[in-house]
């Protein structure tokens, strides 16, 4: 997977997360999702996207 495509999932993953604050959204489909992304970013990377999503906001 190129880099590209892993800013992609990271941004898509900060979209789902900022839907789920609103009212009237379904969380379940956005949790499946997130579930969806979090695993093909493992897959891609070993490591996982909320620790990587740390260090981006320290640094």
């Amino acid at each position: 997977m190129k880099n590209s495509e892993l800013r992609k999932l990271v941004s898509q993953y900060k979209e789902i997360k900022d839907k789920q604050k609103k009212k009237h959204v379904d969380n379940f489909k956005l949790a499946e999702r997130l579930k969806e992304i979090e695993r093909r970013y493992f897959h891609e990377t070993g490591r996982t996207l909320k620790s990587d999503l740390k260090e981006f906001k320290e640094n």
